[in-house]
């Protein structure tokens, strides 16, 4: 606990200042066997065995990606490196090391910060990554600024531009799980615990990613934006079309239909244009890996995305603005 000395009255960021926080954010961490240096120095010292760095970044900001009302600092940090940990493994490598970047008003509460930075490693350790270094400043409103590395071990990455006519459309992971959770969360309906945790804190497959590279994945994403938005990004860098069948999304859809009921909402809208749940969707030339089920088929160009051969009408996915 981050508190003040003698009383016990927790402490503000203003009252401890940022040095402070800084030695109780990193101390007693254990960095993982790649990092040669950590937190403490000007910049962090990260090994690339493979000679090659995969390389992201995403920020989160205070009501627009997460409310505090319905997060906790826990759950803000898990979902910060799960998305940005999801990137990398649609890019079929492992992510690595994290360098993460927080503003926040002077008034938040120093064990607040720590809960933020506990969630950040809990779900780092998960796939044996590390914090490695990162800043922290004065804002209006929390701001979460990650950048995540990854190691792609010899394997190449997996584009987007790489779909063929002819390949199958897959997906590792659940879908519209976190936008059904969201309108319960929004409308203040306290059943469905399991979805409203999705959207607070997404699953992500890891290591699927390498999975699916093993395996031959001609172009791979993550279904950060909505499953039509983001197999659009695939259509595009490929030039080609991808036809989608609702009958192979039945499973999505009926795990949804009493929270859609109870929201007033069409789970198919969830299912095909809600993002965040961070599920990976590849296409592969050949047998699906282990984990994977078929969505899909991969046609001739046009760029476009289809839902049993025609345009889906209904929302596609998120947009940044």
């Amino acid at each position: 606990m981050v508190s003040d000395e003698g009383d016990g009255v927790k402490a503000t960021l203003a009252g401890l200042g940022e040095f402070a926080v800084i030695d109780r954010l990193v101390r007693d961490r254990e960095q993982p066997p790649v990092v040669m240096l950590g937190p403490g120095d000007d910049a962090a010292v990260v090994l690339t065995p493979d000679g090659r760095t995969v390389v992201s970044t995403d920020m989160l900001v205070e009501g627009r990606h997460f409310r505090l009302d319905w997060s906790t600092p826990r759950d803000v940090g898990r979902k910060a490196i799960a998305q940005n940990a999801a990137d990398v493994e649609a890019m079929g490598a492992t992510p690595t090391a994290f360098v993460v970047a927080f503003g926040a008003p002077g008034h938040t509460s120093g064990d607040d910060v720590l809960a933020l930075s506990d969630g950040m490693w809990e779900e780092a350790s998960r796939f044996g990554a590390g914090i490695v270094g990162g800043d922290l400043v004065a804002a209006p409103q929390w701001v979460i600024s990650v950048t995540v590395l990854g190691d792609l071990a010899g394997r190449d990455p997996v584009r987007l531009d790489g779909a063929r006519p002819g390949d199958s459309v897959a997906v590792v992971g659940d879908l519209g799980r976190s936008a059904a959770g969201y309108s319960l969360l929004r409308n203040a309906i306290r059943d469905h615990d399991e979805l409203r945790r999705s959207h607070l804190t997404p699953e992500v497959r890891y290591g699927q990613g390498r999975v699916a590279a093993d395996a031959g994945a001609t172009a791979m994403t993550d279904v950060s934006d909505g499953l039509v938005a983001d197999l659009g990004h695939i259509a595009d860098a490929s030039g080609v079309g991808i036809d989608v069948a609702r009958a192979a999304l039945a499973a999505d859809h009926d795990a949804l239909g009493e929270a859609a009921a109870a929201t007033e909402q069409d789970a198919w809208a969830w299912v095909l244009g809600g993002g965040e749940d961070h599920a990976l969707v590849a296409t592969f030339p050949g047998a699906l890996p282990d984990g994977w089920r078929h969505i899909g088929v991969v046609v001739d160009g046009p760029a476009r995305v289809l839902v049993d051969g025609t345009p889906w009408r209904g929302n596609p996915g998120w947009q940044s603005f």
